[in-house]
């Protein structure tokens, strides 16, 4: 006989059938390029840049929150608020310079001095915090991740800014950022797409086990037509840009954006996380969306200043 008394066993979650799991991400998917195009091509430049301002401060700090959590998670401690705090005020200064507002001209060289300045003064600040903490015995440890935190997450998503900027107060720059940012997600497309359907050779098991030899083809090949054909239609709105240009980028992104999601991959599994949050229905957090972008702004940047330009 069955034990009527035994206690019911709990409620599993239901999966998400493959339908639901698209809808998801399509909705994520048309909310977030709303605001990116409304940040880039905002017919009043002022409201173009100060929603610009307000998602990359939203996206750095939100960010930085869930790559401590992964910290924490693995039991490890860090200055959670300090880098946070730093990364927000990283992104309004880098801004102010780039934009003039501090009555700077706005040049690559100007902006570099600014954050080798802040990270100078990030740096010794962590060590104060150190010196009069009680919470983490672990010195080198906590400043150490506390800094991986803010360099991964805020300086690097930096890059992004500076692409935006590049040509201000023109418009080149915006569609240099349309460029990467189209390239990278094409790249993770591909790198889906093709996976899903043919992938059968595993290409890093030990980090992220559902990654193929053949989705990473795809990634490449998707992000290299995707190149292309934007370099063909934008035309004269990319100063510089060629065939041979976009070519080598389209692979270059392609490769960068698989390597990226691996980097993000490799702290999730370090930490027993499936995704670095929730905020994005069907995505996963703010790092699963940024994780391929994060890794190839800073080459898209130095490519466009010391390969497309002059500057």
């Amino acid at each position: 006989m069955l034990d009527k008394t035994a206690p019911t066993p709990p409620a599993t979650a239901v999966a998400l059938s493959k339908s639901q799991v698209f809808l998801r991400r399509l909705g994520s998917f048309i909310a977030l390029w709303a605001v990116v195009l409304t940040a880039l091509f905002s017919s009043n430049r002022s409201v173009s840049d100060y929603v610009f301002l307000l998602a990359m401060v939203l996206l750095a700090g939100l960010g930085l929150l869930e790559f401590y959590g992964l910290a924490a998670k693995r039991g490890l401690g860090c200055f959670k608020y300090w880098g946070v705090t730093g990364g927000v005020l990283l992104m309004v200064g880098t801004f102010l310079n780039l934009t003039g507002l501090l009555g700077t001209s706005g040049a690559p060289a100007r902006v570099n001095d600014f954050e080798a300045s802040f990270l100078i003064v990030f740096v010794l600040g962590l060590c104060l915090c150190q010196l009069f903490s009680r919470r983490h015995p672990a010195g080198l440890l906590t400043i150490a991740l506390t800094l991986l935190g803010l360099m991964y997450v805020a300086w690097l998503l930096n890059f992004v800014q500076k692409i935006n900027f590049f040509f201000y107060p023109g418009t080149a720059g915006c569609y240099y950022l349309l460029f990467f940012i189209v390239i990278t997600k094409f790249s993770d497309t591909g790198a889906y797409a093709v996976g899903s359907l043919i992938g059968r050779h595993k290409l890093c098991p030990r980090i992220s086990p559902a990654k193929t030899w053949e989705g990473f083809v795809g990634a490449i090949a998707i992000s290299t037509l995707a190149s292309l054909l934007l370099a063909h239609f934008l035309g004269q709105k990319l100063p510089g840009m060629n065939w041979v240009h976009a070519l080598i980028l389209g692979v270059v992104l392609g490769m960068g954006a698989v390597v990226g999601d691996l980097i993000e991959s490799l702290f999730k599994r370090e930490a027993g996380a499936k995704d670095s949050g929730s905020f994005f229905p069907g995505i996963g957090g703010i790092l699963d969306l940024l994780d391929s972008l994060l890794f190839n702004a800073p080459i898209m940047y130095l490519y466009l200043r010391h390969v497309l330009s002059e500057r």
